[in-house]
């Protein structure tokens, strides 16, 4: 079965002329449909990078980056666009507009694809809402939700549209121990109930057990951690 992300020897820089600076060195990496996948590291180790390009937030400059088979080396703007739709994103800055309710929010996740009408968009945003324990919230602004709350709107958001991959960098870094663990917990049930493949940025090793496979960037080069298998305890 082919990998849903491939990376082969993938190099990225920063800066131009003298100024240029290489910040990821032949990365090579296979994840499969349905892994979770944790991504450790120091900061500044290329980790957030890493995760944008596996995004198609950023473009492929040396070696080969495939994202469900489509390789991305060379690929134009309406390329790129058509993958990102594949994919849901989770930060740690949680990204919500603070002039839409949490029901809107979690709409713009359905709003990029075309031809869903709104009474649709609005049920299926209650449901993933229910789902992640705000069914009594869907009408609160932002500044109304606390960050463990604002946090599951944002989860709602990447995975109402039901994406084949989640990105998440640092989701659990702003939250306590108890919020945290409850967050990474809903994340990972929501995405093996729709069979998606997580790619999670962290520093927080307090929910390493959720990974089926830990990797480790250091100095922008994956380190032999990487290749280690790890048994999921939940």
């Amino acid at each position: 079965m082919e990998p849903i992300i491939s990376i082969n020897n993938l190099n990225h820089y920063f800066g131009i002329g003298k100024l240029r600076k290489q910040v990821l060195f032949s990365i090579n990496l296979e994840i499969q449909a349905g892994e979770v996948v944790l991504m450790t590291g120091p900061s500044g180790s290329g980790k957030t990078t890493l995760l944008t390009l596996v995004g198609s937030l950023r473009s492929t400059q040396e070696g080969s980056l495939k994202i469900l088979g489509q390789e991305m080396y060379g690929a134009n703007s309406r390329k790129m666009d058509r993958v990102r739709r594949n994919n849901g994103y989770i930060f740690q800055a949680h990204n919500l507009h603070e002039s839409l309710t949490a029901l809107q929010n979690v709409r713009m996740g359905l709003e990029i694809h075309s031809g869903i009408p709104v009474k649709e968009m609005n049920e299926r945003s209650a449901k993933i809402l229910e789902l992640v324990g705000l069914a009594n919230h869907l009408h609160y602004y932002p500044e109304s939700l606390s960050g463990g709350q604002k946090q599951r709107v944002a989860i709602a958001r990447a995975l109402v549209s039901q994406p084949k991959i989640v990105l998440a960098d640092e989701p659990t870094a702003a939250l306590d121990s108890k919020t945290g663990r409850d967050v990474v917990n809903l994340m990972q049930k929501l995405a093996r109930e729709q069979h998606c493949t997580i790619l999670l940025v962290t520093h927080d090793n307090r929910i390493l057990d959720i990974a089926d496979r830990i990797i480790s960037l250091e100095d922008g080069k994956l380190t032999n951690a990487s290749v280690i298998a790890k048994t999921n305890q939940n």
